[in-house]
């Protein structure tokens, strides 16, 4: 009891003791609230910094579909029946007609090979396979079966 009550004592002669306690926690809650605010303000900038990325991405994309539209409409511009006729005129060319062509046969050709758009088979020929990996369930049950009625 006598040492409970000296360090009451003790306690009370040293009032800035508590202060310091209190300011200490004090400070404590402020680091906390400015380290989370930090946080909040860098999650906060790179959000934004990446928005404003999306947006400049997406106005380029916009940028670059109208310009390719742009360049489709001149080309077909250039590349239209009039405008081709004009300039082979201009550089001399004239329409031909049907008696002027001239057919070359050239022995051993035979065109271009016929495109095939199949797929083709992944799967390879059983000859190459090994009876077990194309064997069904039921072939080998009969199999099985086979085998145990022989003598």
């Amino acid at each position: 009891m006598q040492e409970f009550s000296r360090i009451v004592r003790t306690i009370r002669q040293a009032p800035w003791r508590i202060q310091r306690q209190w300011v200490g926690l004090l400070l404590l809650i402020l680091v906390v609230v400015v380290l989370l605010s930090v946080i909040y303000l860098n999650v906060t900038v790179q959000a934004t910094v990446t928005g404003r990325e999306i947006q400049f991405l997406n106005h380029s994309i916009e940028e670059n579909t109208r310009r390719n539209a742009d360049l489709s409409t001149e080309l077909a511009a250039l590349t239209s029946v009039e405008a081709m006729r004009s300039r082979a005129e201009a550089l001399g060319y004239q329409p031909v007609e049907l008696e002027e062509v001239t057919y070359l046969i050239v022995p051993g050709y035979h065109g271009k090979p016929p495109v095939n758009l199949s797929v083709p088979s992944s799967r390879p020929s059983p000859s190459l396979l090994r009876p077990e990996y194309y064997e069904t369930l039921f072939d080998w049950i009969t199999r099985q079966i086979a085998v145990g009625v022989r003598p």
